[in-house]
């Protein structure tokens, strides 16, 4: 009967809402015992999560900027296109009677002078 008084002398609470919410858990034996590492895992989620987050907003960043790149590409094209149209000898003869300039086109070629 000794043996049965030893092992029983530490009552077993049963783990209601009331006690959780009311801090009873917090007294117990595993929890007094392994504090430091449970503050340390609390501490890894924080940083884990905090890191996720910075890590998810970067990447944000760089899929608009890589659209926002793309865009400019594309416009950076167009205007070249339409450069390159514009510069043809074509364009510049139409230009220059659009404007009525009295300029002719050399009917004769260049000469190269050589020294």
């Amino acid at each position: 009967m000794t043996n049965e008084t030893n092992t029983s002398s530490k009552p077993k609470r049963q783990l209601t809402l009331l006690y959780i919410l009311g801090g009873g858990v917090l007294k117990e034996d595993f929890i007094i015992r392994h504090t430091r590492l449970i503050v340390l895992v609390v501490v890894m989620l924080f940083i884990f999560i905090s890191n996720r987050y910075t890590c998810l907003l970067k990447l944000r960043e760089i899929d608009r900027l890589q659209r926002e790149l793309k865009d400019v590409k594309n416009e950076s094209l167009a205007v070249s296109g339409q450069l390159t149209g514009s510069n043809r000898l074509s364009q510049i003869e139409l230009l220059v009677k659009e404007k009525g300039l009295d300029i002719e086109t050399a009917q004769t070629p260049p000469y190269i002078i050589r020294k």
